[in-house]
């Protein structure tokens, strides 16, 4: 008798070329590093991502884009009112309403970012449980949004610093580095909590008291001149701290720490590594506990 391999009904009917490798896709265990080359190769799904929140974001408003000029502006009369006019806190040489303003904008960035990106997964669970694409995208795409706000309300501190006879110079070029820091600070704490939100849903109510607590923590209202000395490296491992004091420095000419600018811009960067490590570490679980 012949033997014959074992084939599988009806596979012998169909011909060689519609027969297809199946791919199986497991989780590695353990510890790993993100694949950055698989992100890449998704990047349009990332612009897709952040021009939805984008369009969500002022789609219906009366005022559309103008609420990114009222926030800051807002929060400039109150901070002028409180801590310039009553608390009479100084500004190191510069008027009140543009020390507050050029301290808002990085912040107000961060402050929009990070509790945004934490709630990223939970939001959008429904896409993590029906289709395989790269997790890290749903947090890094909140960005964007936030991102061209800071753009419209930078107007606001351009029209702050003419009406202070605040001419250009070259420091003021080194600006948008420190909005890289913030930026940097802001997806690191927010990839971080994303994947700390999925497990364990009680961040959803312990980041905005974090945010709260982390403006006061850092030099928006006051400059960091007001922190004793002796406790001022402990003041700069707040990667905030060091983004805020930067951008300010390089718009308006106030002292700068170089040495607390070069702590938090390390802190930030260690922020960021961990909340990725982290996030590539319980990646594998999101669709099952989203």
């Amino acid at each position: 008798m012949d033997e014959r391999t074992a084939t599988p009904i009806g596979e012998e009917m169909q011909p060689p070329r519609a027969r297809k490798p199946i791919t199986v896709i497991e989780a590695r265990p353990g510890w790993r590093a993100l694949d950055f080359r698989e992100a890449f190769a998704y990047r349009e799904l990332l612009y897709v991502l952040a021009a939805r929140d984008l369009k969500v974001r002022y789609k219906q408003t009366a005022l559309g884009a103008a609420w990114a000029l009222l926030q800051p502006l807002t929060m400039m009369i109150v901070l002028s009112i409180v801590f310039g006019r009553l608390a009479g806190v100084p500004s190191d040489g510069a008027p009140y309403p543009v020390f507050a303003i050029a301290g808002l904008l990085p912040w107000t960035f961060f402050a929009n970012v990070a509790p945004t990106a934490g709630n990223s997964l939970v939001v959008s669970a429904h896409i993590l449980t029906k289709v395989y694409f790269p997790r890290l995208l749903i947090p890094l795409s909140t960005a964007g949004a936030p991102l061209v706000d800071f753009a419209i309300s930078a107007l606001l501190l351009v029209a702050m610093l003419a009406w202070s006879h605040i001419g250009f110079h070259w420091s003021q070029l080194a600006a948008p580095f420190f909005v890289l820091g913030a930026m940097i600070t802001a997806l690191g704490v927010g990839v971080l909590l994303s994947a700390l939100t999925v497990a364990y849903r009680d961040f959803r109510h312990i980041v905005p008291f974090l945010i709260q607590f982390w403006m006061f923590a850092s030099p928006v209202a006051y400059p960091v001149a007001l922190v004793p000395a002796e406790w001022r490296w402990l003041y700069f491992l707040n990667p905030m701290a060091g983004m805020i004091d930067g951008f300010r420095h390089a718009l308006i000419g106030t002292p700068l720490d170089l040495w607390g600018v070069a702590l938090s811009s390390t802190s930030a960067l260690v922020i960021f590594c961990v909340g990725l490590a982290y996030f590539a570490r319980v990646e594998r679980r999101f669709a099952d506990i989203a």
